[in-house]
């Protein structure tokens, strides 16, 4: 008995003496590709938040791990925020001016922008047109309530530019531009919040882009404005030259500028674009 509780003591010595000796595996290094994402932060003008919606949608699925942060406001905002160091990878402006803001900032190269886009105005009614407009010189009517974007906002000028054309035409007559803005109750902060009190009913109508009526046409009535009236707005693009993302931001400006992203554009109401340089 003594024998046998010897061996089977030098058999377990000799076991874990084995055990300790072995090697130990290296904890593994292998990264999961799809567990890590890439981040792009885009800059975009409020009219272009359904179109940009859609074309980043279309992008990600060509781009697996790429995540896109929007931040849509008013292109004057946007120049702001740019301009004070906001991080971003691209911006995507309603109007050439606010771009220019944003190239004095020198986060933005000029020979990196491009034109991708264009719009035009229109003006909007709620659905039950409780003030029975038909045409433009209705608007100059006493007692109805007018929506605009702020002077600041592109679309605000570019309606301030309509109303300077229209003054001037002999179908609209002196002192047309006076008698509008006088029916204006607030100048809001982007398009989209000019069409939102539209479609509430808490305007009699408002301007905006064609590309927002058509967002919500079923909920609105429309009065054309003719071409010599209309402004047509130039949407640029450029990516940050301090972008962390320089690559994927030239990749987003390219998708947008090629035929998928032309083809979403015009769908939502843009016009097309060769995406000349400015």
């Amino acid at each position: 008995m003594l024998k046998l509780c010897g061996y089977l003591l030098i058999i377990i010595t000799i076991s874990l003496l084995l055990v300790s000796c072995a090697p130990v595996s290296a904890p593994s290094t292998q990264t999961d590709e799809n567990a890590g994402t890439t981040t792009l932060v885009v800059f975009a003008a409020a009219s272009l938040t359904n179109v940009f919606d859609e074309i980043g949608a279309t992008f990600r699925t060509a781009h697996p791990g790429v995540e896109i942060v929007y931040n849509f406001a008013g292109s004057n905002q946007l120049a702001t925020q740019i301009a004070e160091g906001a991080p971003a990878d691209l911006f995507a402006s309603a109007n050439e001016a606010q771009m220019a803001v944003a190239l004095e900032s020198g986060r933005i190269h000029a020979d990196a922008e491009r034109t991708f886009a264009h719009n035009r105005l229109v003006v909007v009614l709620p659905t039950d047109n409780p003030a029975g407009l038909i045409g433009l010189d209705d608007l100059r009517q006493p007692g109805l309530k007018i929506v605009l974007a702020a002077a600041d906002v592109p679309v605000g000028q570019y309606a301030l530019g309509f109303l300077d054309r229209a003054e001037a035409d002999s179908s609209l007559g002196a002192g047309y531009k006076e008698a509008v803005l006088a029916n204006v109750v607030s100048y809001e902060t982007n398009v989209r919040a000019v069409l939102s009190k539209v479609v509430l009913g808490e305007a009699d109508a408002g301007i905006v882009y064609t590309s927002d009526a058509a967002v919500q046409s079923d909920q609105l009535q429309q009065i054309v404005i003719p071409d010599a009236l209309n402004a047509i707005a130039s949407y640029p693009i450029a990516p940050l030259a301090d972008s962390q993302q320089t690559e994927l931001a030239q990749q987003f400006v390219d998708f947008v500028l090629g035929p998928d992203g032309q083809t979403v554009l015009a769908a939502y109401g843009f016009a097309p674009t060769s995406g000349e340089e400015q």
